[in-house]
């Protein structure tokens, strides 16, 4: 039995749930170096160069700038720019220092459900059914499980609400990140990426600069864990939403926004040497519940 969208979707959206999970130590690593805009900053500048070489030596460079589609494609790639990278790593690295971090993982599950209704509207292909809907809710249900009640306990920061509201902000970022991508003319997956983190790069920088001006130190350890955000999960990850988005669609997509605090757990307890929560195994099997209700199958 194999899913509509593909095997090779499926593996792509498990690498992407991993990629993403193990971020967050990453992060953690960073921002002990850098502000959160400069991580931001410097991860998607990282992640721009290498994928603009990556273009050029595979022979297919960026989008061309001139054409019949040539306008819609790169204010394709700025969306998916902005809307992928820019704004969501720049939310979620201010709402993190407002808000426990269970939240912010709950608020990361919503983007599939805010898919659903995007993608109904303004992606004939991907229309929201009753099947796909409940499946969703299903899996949602087993990510809060997994997170816990501790998700919604108050972090005791004044601005704490603007943390969360912060958050569903960058989940809604991500999930309209996705219907540009589908909706963009055809063009070379690589140049499609490569296009949109460059646009990104600029804004971040951009902001990096108003907002914290340029950087004085670079302490090893912090610009390592930069750098490992930069080449996996922006570069490749961004190589790999896009062709997933526009071989399998936006919501299925969503189904790896499920897997993230899985990965997140399962890096801490073997790399961190956290203690694995007790719900773990219950919410994985809703998890995976919840994706064979909303996914279609054949023979």
């Amino acid at each position: 039995m194999f899913a509509q969208a593909g095997l090779k979707n499926w593996g792509r959206i498990l690498l992407l749930g991993a990629l993403w999970g193990a971020s967050f130590m990453f992060i953690e690593f960073a921002i002990a170096g850098f502000t959160a805009l400069w991580v931001a900053a410097i991860r998607i500048t990282i992640a721009a160069s290498v994928l603009c070489v990556v273009t050029y030596v595979a022979g297919t460079g960026l989008p061309d700038t001139r054409g019949p589609n040539a306008r819609h494609i790169w204010l394709s790639a700025l969306g998916l720019g902005v809307f992928a990278n820019a704004v969501p790593f720049a939310l979620l690295s201010w709402g993190q220092g407002y808000v426990t971090s269970g939240f912010a993982g709950v608020s990361m599950a919503a983007v599939p459900l805010i898919v659903l209704p995007l993608a109904h509207i303004f992606v004939p292909s991907d229309r929201l059914t009753v099947r796909k809907a409940i499946g969703f809710l299903i899996g949602f249900a087993g990510v809060a499980l997994l997170v816990g009640k501790d998700a919604f306990v108050s972090s005791g920061t004044q601005i704490e609400s603007v943390g969360r509201l912060a958050c569903f902000l960058a989940a809604a970022s991500y999930a309209c990140s996705s219907i540009i991508t589908r909706r963009a003319p055809p063009v070379s997956h690589k140049s499609f990426s490569a296009a949109a983190l460059l646009m990104a790069s600029v804004v971040s920088v951009g902001l990096a600069l108003w907002f914290d001006g340029v950087p004085t130190e670079f302490p090893i350890g912090p610009v390592l864990a930069t750098l490992y955000l930069g080449l996996f999960p922006t570069a490749l990850a961004t190589l790999l939403l896009v062709s997933v988005i526009r071989e399998a669609g936006p919501s299925f997509l969503g189904l790896s926004n499920y897997q993230v605090p899985i990965w997140s757990v399962v890096f801490g307890v073997t790399l961190l040497g956290e203690t694995m929560p007790p719900q773990l195994l219950p919410a994985l099997g809703l998890i995976l519940f919840g994706v064979a209700v909303s996914q279609k199958w054949r023979a």
